[in-house]
């Protein structure tokens, strides 16, 4: 375990350490999709829950998830990077297979 990962474990779940203070980590457009798609996943039962270790399954959260990141597709084109479209159609395709499998 290098220094860095040594040090950033004493802050608390979610935070890093930056300039010796733990704070929330930068808040980028790749977070922000991929907190909708852990969401998205967490809501087909595809991520356990970390507490309980138990999977749970709410297909109209999940719905809501990929909704909204149709949505943000949708806000945001022709204003994103290629590498952010890229992204986020990748994570709209492989949620919306996932949900049409478990909807089915």
């Amino acid at each position: 375990m290098g220094n860095e990962e040594k040090e950033s474990s004493k802050c608390p779940e979610g935070q890093v350490l930056k300039d010796g203070k733990c704070v929330m980590p930068e808040v980028t457009f790749t977070a922000f999709v991929m907190s909708l798609n852990t969401a998205a996943l967490y809501h087909c039962g595809e991520l356990a829950d970390p507490e309980t270790g138990e999977s749970n399954k709410d297909l109209v959260l999940a719905k809501h998830a990929i909704d909204t990141l149709d949505l943000l597709k949708e806000k945001t084109a022709g204003n994103l990077t290629k590498d952010e479209d890229n992204l986020l159609e990748t994570v709209l395709y492989d949620l919306k297979l996932r949900y049409v499998k478990l909807a089915g």
